[in-house]
């Protein structure tokens, strides 16, 4: 309005009510902590989703509650109610029948005594029997003719649920006309024909059956397959004596009329167009109560809609998303609160995606690129903090300065991260202050164009081939997740410090094989046995050649002496203890890196005499160094040892 004054300021009143509800950053950070603990990948983003951001409301709390309201559903009673309260409405008519012929002194009423007492045990036959029975107390026969009503109406109305009024005031013609009209519209549209017209007419003649207002066809076939299939389970889960007693009531509740042919017919089509549906498996339910017909279908439909929902939100399948899971059914199930927990479960794994931390391949959710880079910056920091802690030990902040300094100087550039030159830094401050209007010159003042820094000469690149064991015996000892954040930190070590190297991580077990930063990340231990360090050797010497100007550096990151090797065909020979072509054969790839004037050092885990003997001759032959750090201190080992080894022969 005009003249209104507005003033905006910050929100004081709780917390902003614009702010998500997640800290995506943070969720990306947990993910990384477990991979470096030695984690699997997609564990580690699975059960981001399955436990949730926070207050542990992911997907297994949601789990969880589906399956106690499904314990509670079985819970619930007992399903051959339908039969219970059919022998008793009948033991009622036939206790109020011979009441009445008890107080008769003549011939017929012992006649009809004689009748009722020999009615078979069996419910159903016996309702049978009496259907051309004459009753003598009139509400006798009102009790008996319930016995079948009722059940009718059960029938129908579990069915469709706005036909209750219809049945219970007798009016069973809407209902035939309703069915016919409604298996017609199915029949056409299972023939593929296009039915939207018709849909439309069908729900202005008959809507009011379907007060959950279904807006298409395929909506109106979800419904009613749902409540066919779960009357369909009710007959399964009774024992065969039980199914056959209410399957006779049902067929004298519904007679030989249209009505019970279009019920079948019903089914039929709703099998055709739903076959996916649960038709057959029944469940055992017990409870302190017997549940009629209607009651009984009901809890198992609830029942099944439970399943339906415990299967989207277990995520199993290839793919898996959170997309697949039904919101609304979340919330018919589970109430108001679980749908909102899931709302904000999907806006985490949207923004997740939006914000590039994660990307989606054939298994379902991956870590990106970027979330790659900041896992293996999360991984070299906690090595240089590590380092900086450790005395003796110089600080690798200033890893990726350029090399030695050669006595010229330039100006500062935003972003240089070499040495300032103190002395040119200090004259350029000192003479801009002399030419200034004041006389004074002291104190003197630093300002950003005064700053130069010293130039150095850039070392030579470096050609770096980091072998890490991927055996089991690495996931069993504890010495996994150490790998991969030595392998991940040094990773980006080089992306970030030392571009002009080449990085290649060579993962080995049975046989060897190159890893991305992503597959390094994202591999999982295997019980395969075998350790073949030669075919890895091997990968490092092509890697190596293929940079011939470039200082040759091999790190082996291992806790067992080779044991498996290749042989000429390309296959890989395990055996334990180690055979002896299996050593001449590691040997030899380490005799053609040391031809080729490679440095080889190996970082040994564990205290196998095997291995000790093994890696301490291979040094001797390659000239390299052996180190036994403990497997927290690894990365620091190997980072040191990289940066050390780079500045070989080769450099400048």
């Amino acid at each position: 309005m005009p003249g209104n004054v507005f003033r905006y300021g910050a929100w004081r009143d709780g917390p902003d009510p614009l702010a998500p509800p997640y800290d995506v950053r943070a969720a990306v950070d947990a993910m990384g902590e477990r991979v470096l603990r030695g984690d699997s990948l997609r564990d580690a983003l699975r059960d981001l989703i399955r436990r949730g951001p926070r207050d542990g409301r992911g997907l297994d709390s949601l789990t969880e509650r589906a399956r106690r309201l499904r314990r509670e559903a079985l819970r619930r009673g007992n399903l051959d109610g339908a039969v219970t309260r059919a022998r008793q409405m009948l033991d009622q008519a036939l206790a109020t029948e011979r009441d009445g012929l008890a107080a008769r002194r003549d011939d017929d009423a012992r006649f009809h005594e004689a009748m009722l007492d020999s009615l078979p045990t069996s419910v159903s036959q016996a309702v049978s029997e009496l259907s051309d029975y004459d009753w003598t107390s009139d509400d006798a026969r009102q009790i008996y003719q319930r016995i079948l009503a009722g059940l009718r109406q059960e029938v129908v109305a579990q069915r469709f649920a706005g036909m209750k009024q219809a049945l219970q005031e007798g009016d069973l013609s809407d209902v035939s006309a309703m069915l016919g009209d409604l298996n017609d519209l199915l029949g056409r549209h299972a023939r593929g024909e296009d039915t939207t017209d018709a849909f439309r007419d069908f729900m202005d003649r008959h809507g009011r059956f379907f007060p959950d207002d279904p807006r298409n066809v395929d909506e109106l076939i979800d419904s009613l397959a749902r409540q066919a299939a779960a009357a369909e389970r009710l007959m399964r889960s009774l024992s065969p004596q039980q199914r056959e007693e209410l399957e006779q009531l049902m067929r004298q509740a519904l007679g030989d009329g249209p009505l019970r042919g279009q019920l079948d017919r019903l089914t039929d089509n709703l099998r055709t167009l739903r076959p996916n549906l649960n038709w057959g498996r029944g469940e055992r339910m017990r409870g302190p109560g017997d549940l009629g017909y209607g009651d009984a279908a009901s809890a198992l439909g609830e029942i099944a809609d439970l399943d339906e929902l415990i299967e989207q939100l277990g995520q199993g399948h290839p793919g898996a998303t959170l997309d697949d899971v039904d919101v609304e059914a979340v919330e018919r199930q589970l109430g108001r609160g679980a749908a909102d927990d899931l709302r904000r479960l999907r806006d985490l794994e949207r923004e997740l995606r939006r914000q590039g931390w994660v990307q989606r391949d054939a298994d379902g959710l991956t870590l990106s690129p970027k979330a790659l880079r900041r896992l293996g910056q999360t991984a070299l920091s906690a090595i240089f903090k590590d380092i900086a802690g450790r005395r003796g030990e110089h600080d690798m902040r200033d890893a990726g300065a350029a090399g030695d300094l050669i006595g010229s100087s330039r100006r500062w550039e935003f972003g240089d991260d070499q040495p300032l030159d103190v002395v040119r830094t200090i004259g350029n401050a000192v003479r801009r202050r002399a030419a200034s209007a004041s006389s004074a010159t002291l104190p003197v003042r630093l300002e950003p164009e005064d700053f130069e820094i010293a130039e150095t000469e850039r070392r030579a690149s470096a050609a770096v081939a980091l072998c890490v064991d991927l055996s089991y015996s690495m996931y069993a000892d504890g010495r996994w997740g150490p790998m991969k954040q030595t392998a991940l930190a040094l990773s980006h070590l080089v992306a970030t410090r030392f571009p002009q190297d080449a990085l290649q991580i060579v993962g080995f077990g049975r046989y060897a094989q190159t890893l991305s930063q992503g597959e390094l990340a994202a591999i999982e231990p295997t019980v395969e046995k075998g350790t073949n360090l030669q075919h890895a050797l091997k990968i490092a010497g092509r890697h190596l050649r293929r940079h011939p100007g470039a200082e040759p550096v091999v790190l082996v990151v291992t806790d067992g002496e080779p044991t498996a090797h290749l042989e000429e065909d390309g296959e890989a020979v395990f055996w334990w203890p180690p055979l002896a072509e299996t050593v001449q054969a590691t040997v030899r790839e380490v005799d053609q890196l040391t031809r080729y004037g490679a440095t080889l050092n190996v970082f040994m885990l564990g205290e196998d005499d095997g291995l000790r003997r093994f890696v301490g001759a291979i040094a001797q032959r390659n000239g390299g160094r052996v180190f036994s750090p403990d497997a927290a201190d690894l990365g620091r080992y190997v980072i040191d040892d990289y940066v050390r080894a780079r500045r070989g022969r080769h450099s400048h």
